[in-house]
């Protein structure tokens, strides 16, 4: 019998647009089942990377959210450290686990790195679910169209998007199992 799909709602704060020139400041995982049901969570602050340095843009813009930087600052991990942890945290899941992210992109592309970097692999091989596409589909809308704002109401739970890792992919695990609910709900009427 398969290993059941576990949804890691993934968010990441950097001090710039790519990793390696620039560092992941902050990450955090919410593993979710299929049904909604949080099995846990993984978060960590890291130090930046002793070659890289914040883009200034993006540091301008995190001057603008003194909280969050000072939330992303506490802790700091090792990078290697911290990386070795979140894979022997996502290799004890209770199923296969698959990245979700939003913007995928981003938040895989410094995983990813990370991962490679300091443990050799991923668990998440070279994949990862947007869940702005996923949105798309199933609201038959175009991609730049699709944003939060146009997701129906339903969808969304009482909570704030803080930039603060943790926070953050709580809240988006909370939305992708409702998309999720959305989708099987649609196969079961059709």
């Amino acid at each position: 019998m398969a290993r059941p799909e576990i949804y890691v709602s993934t968010d990441i704060e950097s001090d710039g647009p790519i990793p390696g020139p620039h560092s992941m400041l902050s990450f955090a995982s919410a593993a979710f089942t299929a049904d909604k049901t949080l099995l846990g969570t993984f978060t960590a602050n890291l130090t930046t990377l002793p070659e890289a340095q914040g883009h200034p843009e993006t540091m301008a813009w995190w001057a603008s959210q003194p909280q969050a930087w000072e939330a992303s600052r506490k802790d700091q991990q090792d990078p290697a450290t911290a990386m070795t942890a979140y894979r022997t945290w996502l290799e004890n899941l209770p199923g296969r686990p698959v990245f979700v992210g939003y913007p995928a992109a981003f938040d895989f592309m410094f995983v990813y790195w990370y991962l490679i970097r300091f443990t050799g692999t991923s668990p998440f091989s070279h994949s990862a679910l947007d869940m702005k596409s996923y949105a798309m589909a199933l609201l038959g809308t175009d991609f730049r169209a699709t944003v939060k704002r146009t997701m129906p109401r339903s969808w969304f739970e009482e909570s704030p998007h803080t930039h603060v890792a943790l926070d953050d992919a709580i809240e988006q695990g909370n939305l992708f199992c409702a998309m999720l609910a959305t989708n099987r709900s649609a196969k079961t009427r059709g």
